[in-house]
């Protein structure tokens, strides 16, 4: 899409209002809208001009943008909803041949069904979940994860590259989100275990500082040790060193664990370590801390630890999250929540 090429941008929270502005920075006309009042009023005081409702929005855009918090809120703009007249979806509110575009994280079968939708009704579509949290939003460096045709993900390659500094084609349509909440899951599981290792150096006698010379240095690298350390010193930068304000939320992390947990189901792959997961950012963001960095789940693992015969991270008993081999469990025996 050429830099003058116009842009509705629906969705203009924490993330997608930066994204817009980065946009309208590098010559797109951009017309926003987000249900919440105080995020328009943001995205405009920083410049983006914003739109009386969705479908004045998307009048006349040859890319329609989302950045929505679940794949049903997806699906309900694109169709219309029931009951709501004189508001047509946006697959009808748009000329055909629209390019819509679903930057959202939501589960790879609702990804599927938008783009589905979209080309039915005549359209273009490209799931483009994002990575790289509020200050990659900021900075236009966000990671993008693209799944579509390869001449539609030609097309908007150029837009994806005004708001971030990596951009990959990683296949079909819903192939975005699939890298996306492997990615995801792999982070959540890490965070996990870099952060019990702190929690047992603590007790072993190891300073903070000794463990991550070693483990950065060794196999047990990562980048939830290396970048966005559990505990502060050693990475300045990471949340740990301000009072885990985020970041990346534990509620975003439980989330997206969650659509792993879907995906893992759907698909029939034995994945105990994701569920687990799942579970504990679950109750971690339940009791209180959704709003805090991902990388706080270690203050938890250490309060469990400093209850004698407290409960266990994952709020269950200990014997239930012992490895396989001390006693088989159930990767999925639990429900989670969308």
């Amino acid at each position: 899409m050429p830099d003058n090429s116009s842009v509705a941008f629906l969705g203009l929270g924490h993330m997608g209002g930066p994204m817009a502005l980065n946009l309208v920075r590098a010559g797109y006309r951009v017309a926003g809208f987000d249900v919440v009042p105080a995020a328009m009023d943001a995205a405009q005081a920083q410049g983006v001009a914003v739109a009386a409702s969705a479908a004045e929005a998307v009048a006349g855009a040859d890319v329609v943008l989302t950045m929505f918090r679940s794949g049903q809120e997806v699906l309900d703009a694109y169709r219309g909803r029931a009951g709501h007249a004189g508001q047509p979806g946006l697959l009808a509110a748009t000329q055909p041949g629209t390019m819509f575009l679903d930057c959202s994280t939501i589960n790879v079968d609702e990804a599927r069904e938008a783009s589905r939708l979209a080309i039915e009704a005549g359209h273009r579509s490209v799931d483009a979940p994002v990575s790289g949290g509020v200050v990659g939003a900021e900075a236009g460096t966000l990671t993008f994860m693209a799944g579509g045709e390869v001449e539609d993900f030609e097309a908007v390659r150029p837009l994806l590259e005004v708001m971030g500094k990596r951009v990959v084609h990683c296949g079909g349509h819903g192939a975005g989100q699939a890298a996306k909440i492997c990615n995801n899951m792999i982070l959540g599981v890490s965070m996990i275990a870099v952060s019990e290792a702190f929690v047992l150096g603590e007790k072993l006698g190891l300073t903070h500082q000794a463990l991550f010379d070693v483990a950065s240095a060794a196999s047990g690298q990562c980048w939830a040790l290396t970048t966005n350390c559990p505990v502060p010193g050693p990475v300045p930068t990471s949340p740990a060193n301000r009072d885990y304000q985020p970041g990346f939320a534990a509620a975003l992390m439980a989330k997206d664990l969650n659509l792993a947990v879907n995906a893992l189901d759907s698909t029939g792959v034995a994945g105990q370590m994701g569920a687990l997961a799942a579970r504990i950012y679950d109750r971690f963001a339940a009791e209180g801390g959704a709003g805090r960095d991902f990388s706080a789940i270690i203050t938890d693992i250490r309060g469990a630890s400093e209850r004698q015969g407290g409960d266990r991270p994952a709020g269950e008993d200990a014997e239930a999250e012992r490895p396989a081999g001390h006693r088989a469990t159930t990767a999925h025996d639990d429900g989670s929540p969308e």
